[in-house]
């Protein structure tokens, strides 16, 4: 059982200061089964899809667009965008941006394509 005293503030900003290297998922917090995860990326990701979850995007700083096959979205510095469960998407960041991610922990992030990309080696900042 959690005690109050475990409750603790966790600024966002701040924790995607501590990321210095691309492409490296970082954990901030849990609730429940979820991870919020943080990524600083600068690159077009593999097209993939999560069968099993929602997926949450949230533009912490910069900006990217996250391309679907039939439209894309652009998502700014303080938006976020919910993907359903077996869209097909791909994130694509031309310049650096922190995105913090909502899923479940055992949420692999390029989804069912695997590959190159795929992250697993999960760390807590």
């Amino acid at each position: 059982m959690a005690l109050e005293r475990d409750i603790r503030v966790v600024n966002i900003k701040k924790k995607g200061e501590l990321i210095h290297e691309l492409h490296s998922y970082k954990v901030i917090a849990e609730m429940n089964d979820y991870y919020f995860k943080l990524v600083k990326a600068q690159r077009e990701f593999v097209w993939h899809r999560h069968p099993e979850t929602d997926e949450v995007f949230v533009c912490i700083e910069g900006e990217f667009s996250l391309e679907f096959r039939t439209r894309t979205l652009h998502i700014r510095e303080g938006e976020m965008v919910v993907v359903p469960k077996d869209v097909e998407h791909r994130p694509v960041c031309p310049e650096v941006c922190c995105i913090m991610l909502i899923e479940p922990k055992d949420t692999i992030n390029t989804g069912t394509a695997g590959g190159t990309q795929t992250d697993t080696s999960l760390e807590w900042i």
